[in-house]
């Protein structure tokens, strides 16, 4: 009998490994939910409070647009700060498994500033983010890949 009770506890030890979340911390590539091609190469990083933040560290030519390099019409702090290096995630918090929520996120295109929460895929691979204001509903949705 004690052996049996050794592999079971083995077995729920290895089960519960599963569960624990992964690390989000890394290169990131945008892809836009209209245009569906990346804008910006990101790094998202782990604060001291345990809560993640996002930079833009490149900024992904594409045919035909033309990168804004100062985010005008951003509200303060980000007013008039160069987008490249600019923190754009902010708070986000490890809630279970693999979600995540409380943060916020900013357009630098318009200057918008989104509550959002977010969802990292089984592999770890990608991460569904979605900004909103008020309800989760009423937002968009981008999808990241690790790079």
């Amino acid at each position: 009998m004690g052996l049996n009770k050794f592999i079971l506890a083995c077995l729920f030890s290895t089960l519960s490994c599963g569960a624990i979340a992964q690390d989000i911390t890394g290169i990131w590539k945008n892809i836009d939910d209209k245009t569906g091609s990346s804008k910006a190469i990101l790094e998202i990083r782990k604060e001291s409070n345990g809560s993640y933040t996002g930079k833009i560290i490149k900024i992904t030519p594409r045919p035909g647009y033309t990168p804004k390099d100062i985010c005008v019409d951003c509200p303060a702090p980000y007013t008039n700060k160069p987008i490249l290096g600019l923190d754009v995630l902010k708070g986000l918090q490890f809630v279970k498994e693999d979600e995540y929520n409380g943060g916020r996120i900013l357009d630098p295109l318009t200057g918008k500033i989104y509550s959002m929460k977010a969802k990292l895929s089984t592999n770890g691979k990608r991460l569904q983010l979605r900004g909103y204001v008020g309800v989760s509903a009423l937002g968009r949705s981008q999808t990241w890949i690790r790079d």
